[in-house]
């Protein structure tokens, strides 16, 4: 439905596949507080992490996604004990859109030669972090194409943060738990996600009055999650990375409306609306 495009990083790593939820995949790796020896024992989770969401299937009925894929990861230490070293990082996941979520602190352990898989049963700090945004991420896509069609996927998000917290790794867990509940409970935001799509698509189509009707309910969509949630993040996001596009198609079909309503709902953005409306007539 959406060509989602690529965020662009320093030094980047990439692995791309023909099939699966995830099309490429894009690491960074902040490495500099950990010794010499911590970094050489890291030497292969690039590659790790890249197999690991590339290679699993996360979801029968959407196979064919080729949804891209970005990662920071900022290591803070490491501490090893007996025969376990366990590291702590911060992370960022996104999609290169209005996707996007920051961690402000996992733990888990990693030994070389050890291989990443997903299993919702037998919790596994790392690929259970991994897996938490590979849920989230997909969830927020699979809203994009079908009415809160992601509920499924924020649940087993929410399941693998559940397990995380109950684990004797359960740094940051709770947080996630917030996280999944708040995103999955925005249903204004959701509904919104969906119209915009929508409505994009029946505009390049030149189907018009149609595509202008979704983009109408996107702003009631984001009106409402103003209502329950105020200034949220990611609605706060979705309205960024797409202000542009918004005044710009408001402007040209004169929906003078339209735009003092998104104008309104996205004080961050007023300035570019603001840019636009100068130009119609009132």
């Amino acid at each position: 439905m959406t060509k989602l495009f690529s965020l662009v990083v320093s030094l980047p790593l990439l692995f791309s596949a023909t099939y699966g939820q995830f099309g490429s995949v894009k690491i960074e790796f902040d490495d500099r507080l950990l010794r010499s020896g911590e970094k050489y024992d890291l030497i292969n989770l690039k590659d790790d992490v890249q197999q690991f969401f590339i290679n699993t299937s996360w979801d029968k009925d959407f196979s064919d996604l080729e949804i891209p894929l970005h990662i920071q990861i900022v290591f803070e230490g490491a501490a090893s004990k007996g025969n376990v070293k366990t590291y702590l990082c911060k992370a960022l996941f996104s999609n290169g859109s209005e996707l996007r979520y920051f961690d402000n602190g996992a733990q888990f352990y990693y030994s070389p030669g050890s291989s990443l898989y997903f299993d919702l049963v037998l919790f596994e700090p790392l690929s259970a972090f991994l897996a938490f945004y590979a849920h989230m991420i997909l969830a927020g896509v699979i809203d994009t194409y079908e009415y809160r069609g992601g509920g499924a996927t924020y649940e087993i998000a929410r399941e693998i943060a559940l397990r995380g917290a109950s684990s004797e790794y359960q740094k940051g867990w709770n947080s996630r738990i917030s996280l999944v509940d708040d995103i999955s409970k925005n249903s204004g935001l959701r509904d919104a996600r969906l119209s915009y799509y929508i409505g994009k698509d029946l505009l390049q189509e030149d189907n018009i009055e149609e595509g202008l009707k979704e983009l109408h309910n996107m702003l009631n969509g984001l009106e409402k999650s103003a209502i329950d949630f105020g200034r949220e993040q990611s609605t706060q996001y979705f309205m960024k990375i797409h202000s542009a596009y918004l005044a710009e198609t408001f402007n040209k079909f004169g929906r003078r409306d339209l735009l003092i309503d998104v104008k309104q709902l996205d004080h961050d953005n007023s300035d570019i609306y603001k840019f636009h409306l100068d130009k119609m007539p009132e």
